[in-house]
């Protein structure tokens, strides 16, 4: 069994409970600066020890492993650390936001055996691993287009997400379609769509409050992904989802968050019509619990957890499409079986450079730029 460092008790309080569950984690800890925050949801989960800091953490000389979900500035730094002190270490998305940030934190994760995972949620959310299972059956065919689009209004937010490069968080958006593809991305054209208002600027280092990006696959065939953020300016509600289109089939992220996802048919093209007949069904993409233990098959949904102790039960959500119990106990087996992860760093890096250079295009007016090969 392993002891799990959660870093953060914003998002990593859907966590807490799912790590208490696992069968092969002994002790959960939290790190949190804020002390009455920390103080309450150590509490009130019951966990084994509580940091206002990483460093004083890591120099107790427990914990295994350790779960980043800080805010995106500190996600290199903190990971390297981690990496250093021989511990695994698992990311929130990005990996980094430049290049230069990219290759440290491979090489860092080489040095360190490669124990580290980037805690994709896209790559286990149930539509995702639906569409998985329509791609590996043939019910898509052979694909031809892919698409995808992360739109959120980010007014309200902390001030670091001021003038945020829309493309430097796409990886929600390009894992799903890189993984659909069995493919890396080649090359890319992005443009900038909009200029941001003063409120909204930051630093000024980026002027675009949409990004919206064409990437060049490499497959045999040619293929193509279509990839939009947007982050200010856009009066949408919210979405982050996918599209993949094949030549027998196609699925659609739902419209509006919440709603069903759309599968498309073709049938035979009967020689009397034009064009052959597409069947149109709403889905309920199915939960794909087999593969985790049983303590933590219910939390895909949203339900109550009881923590230890006693102490009143807790309602806990279940974003990201159920993904979370998914990525928990991948990261735990890793650790434990002492292998790669599914999303490993140079997996990793793969779904991060994309957005990264799409930025850079947008920057240079939509010129076309090579993507790094890891």
């Amino acid at each position: 069994m392993i002891d799990v460092l959660v870093v953060g008790a914003g998002f990593g309080r859907d966590f807490l409970h799912l790590y208490q569950l696992h069968p092969d984690v002994d002790r959960v800890g939290l790190v949190e600066p804020d002390g009455g925050v920390r103080r309450t949801v150590a509490d009130a989960y019951g966990l084994d020890a509580d940091y206002a800091g990483l460093d004083e953490a890591l120099a107790t000389g427990r914990w295994d492993a350790v779960h980043l979900l800080s805010p995106v500035r500190f996600h290199v730094e903190q990971t390297l650390s981690v990496l250093a002190s021989g511990r695994a270490c698992a990311s929130a998305v990005p990996m980094a936001t430049s290049l230069d940030d990219v290759d440290r934190v491979v090489e860092g994760a080489a040095a360190a055996s490669g124990r580290y995972m980037m805690m994709e949620t896209a790559l286990y959310q149930r539509e995702y691993l639906h569409a998985l299972h329509l791609r590996d059956t043939g019910a898509l065919g052979r694909l031809t287009y892919l698409s995808g689009a992360h739109m959120q209004d980010l007014d309200g937010f902390p001030p670091y997400w001021m003038g945020y490069a829309p493309m430097q968080y796409a990886t929600h958006i390009v894992a799903p379609l890189l993984g659909l593809a069995d493919a890396v991305a080649d090359s890319v054209v992005c443009v900038g769509s909009g200029e941001l208002l003063p409120q909204h600027r930051g630093d000024g280092s980026n002027p675009f409050p949409l990004e919206s990006a064409l990437f060049q696959l490499t497959t045999p065939s040619p293929l193509a992904a279509q990839v939009t953020l947007s982050f200010f300016e856009n009066a949408r509600a919210y979405t982050e989802g996918f599209n993949v289109y094949g030549d027998l089939g196609a699925l659609e992220w739902p419209s509006i968050e919440g709603d069903a996802t759309v599968l498309f048919t073709a049938g035979p093209q009967d020689g009397r019509h034009r064009g052959r007949p597409i069947e149109r069904r709403e889905i309920e993409p199915p939960d794909r619990v087999d593969a985790l233990p049983p303590t933590i098959r219910p939390y895909t949904r949203p339900s109550m957890y009881q923590p230890p102790g006693g102490r009143p039960a807790r309602e806990v959500h279940a974003w990201h499409g159920g993904s979370h119990p998914h990525l928990v106990h991948e990261f735990v087996s890793s650790v434990v079986e002492g292998r790669e992860p599914s999303v490993g760093a140079r997996r990793a890096a793969s779904i991060t450079a994309p957005g990264i250079v799409a930025h850079e295009s947008s920057l240079r007016g939509g010129l076309k730029l090579e993507v790094p090969r890891y």
